[in-house]
């Protein structure tokens, strides 16, 4: 008996089972397609995120040599001026990371070494790609003066930029926003460049005073034929520094006049520079020669033992020196066609204060800060492949002496030889 009913009900066990099967299926089928669209969509949208994405770095491995008095920019300071001595260290570890879409280009771009962890950029740029090559930045980026500050160092020949460029515009960046206008590649006014924005002033240290600087840079790029490009460029840079003290001196005759005044407090000294660069290049049997220049001149702000710019998280209160300054360089380079080798030629000045020179540093309040410094540089760049790249460079540098300025009677030894490894990708 048991066994008769149980094959009586299998066809409507059946039967209830294969109902509730046919409701199931279309169920499971459509969270299925679901679950799948979702995974696909996620998969189609990192793709886009990874198509506009490029991640591009480049390390310097340095050795320095340097004579007891030299500045070198890896490792700690000499700890005996009786002696020469060395370093070694990490010049540059830079990350970028790029992401392009639609007319917007976003940048970071940190520095890492055994000395720390830094940013170096950090900005926004939209682009005007349908009526012509214009376009406005926001952010942390390289001025836009000269020519040399915008140069990358993981292509520039000389391991460091020219002395005048460090103390007027040290780390190269600044805080601020940038207008570029240029007409689009089909126009005849391609070749025409200007960069123009407002910038905190700063560097890459936070704003600390209400007005900002201008800065502005109008460049020609032109190619004369398929040998030789020609480029040159005017630049200017109107700006303050904030002024923490009461003294402010400015030279007259051959001697800093002070003003002493409370009211000094709290105001602006002016900050203004003029700049004109020039970069030629030609192609020969032997390879490709190429020339660049800037020379700069002004009015700069500083202390009595120093005129470089400001970069600081607090506005400070030092004494202020107005000084008239000019300086700037010249550079040689030249590739070998049949080997991979380059061979490089620079020099480079800085006078700080162009109305006094020589025995009359020292006297009527005039300082270190008024001494004049030049440099010769030259190297080889071995070209190893397309991202290993080694430079060995020397710096000869000399000073200014003054007989009334102690420890400027003679040239300082300071003169610093670089070996540099760099793997770029």
């Amino acid at each position: 008996m048991m066994n008769t009913k149980v094959k009586r009900q299998t066809p409507k066990t059946l039967l209830i089972c294969g109902l509730g099967l046919l409701n199931f299926i279309p169920t499971y089928a459509q969270e299925s397609d679901s679950i799948r669209l979702e995974r696909l969509e996620s998969k189609v949208s990192k793709l886009e995120v990874l198509n506009g994405l490029k991640i591009s770095a480049y390390i310097q491995g340095q050795f320095q040599y340097g004579q007891e008095n030299a500045s070198l920019k890896v490792g700690a300071p000499n700890t005996d001026l009786t002696e020469d001595f060395n370093r070694m260290g990490i010049r540059r570890g830079r990350l970028k990371f790029t992401y392009e879409k639609s007319i917007a280009t976003a940048v970071f771009q940190m520095d890492m070494t055994e000395k720390g962890f830094g940013i170096k950029d950090v900005y926004l740029q939209v682009k005007d790609s349908e009526w012509s090559a214009s376009s406005v930045k926001i952010g942390v980026f390289n001025r836009p003066f000269g020519y040399e500050i915008e140069r990358t160092s993981s292509s520039r020949e000389s391991p460091e930029r020219a002395t005048i460029i460090t103390n007027l515009f040290p780390e190269e960046r600044d805080l601020g926003a940038i207008m570029t206008l240029q007409a689009k590649k089909s126009s005849p006014w391609h070749f025409l460049k200007l960069d123009a924005g407002l910038f905190a002033g700063n560097g890459v240290k936070s704003d600390i005073k209400n007005k900002k600087d201008f800065i502005s840079h109008l460049s020609a790029n032109k190619t004369i034929n398929e040998k030789i490009q020609l480029s040159v460029g005017i630049s200017y840079y109107q700006g303050t520094v904030y002024q923490g003290s009461e003294n402010r001196y400015t030279f007259s005759s051959d001697a800093f006049i002070r003003n002493s005044d409370a009211t000094n407090i709290g105001t602006f000294a002016k900050r203004e520079y003029f700049g004109v660069d020039a970069q030629f290049s030609f192609t020969s049997n032997l390879g490709l020669t190429s020339l660049s220049g800037e020379f700069i001149t002004g009015t700069q702000p500083g202390g009595k033992d120093g005129s470089k710019s400001p970069n600081s998280s607090s506005v400070g209160d030092a004494d202020m020196y107005i000084r008239s300054f000019n300086g700037g360089y010249l550079s040689f380079v030249q590739d070998f066609e049949k080997v991979p080798f380059s061979a490089v030629i620079k020099y480079d000045w800085y006078d700080p204060n162009t109305k006094i020179s020589k025995n009359d540093i020292g006297l009527n309040e005039t300082g270190k800060g008024d001494i004049e410094y030049q440099t010769i540089g030259f190297g080889l760049l071995w070209k190893i492949n397309y991202a290993l790249r080694m430079t060995a460079y020397y710096d000869l540098v000399k000073n200014e002496t003054s007989e009334n300025l102690s420890g400027f009677e003679n040239d300082i030894k300071e003169d610093v030889f670089t070996l540099r490894l760099q793997y770029k990708f």
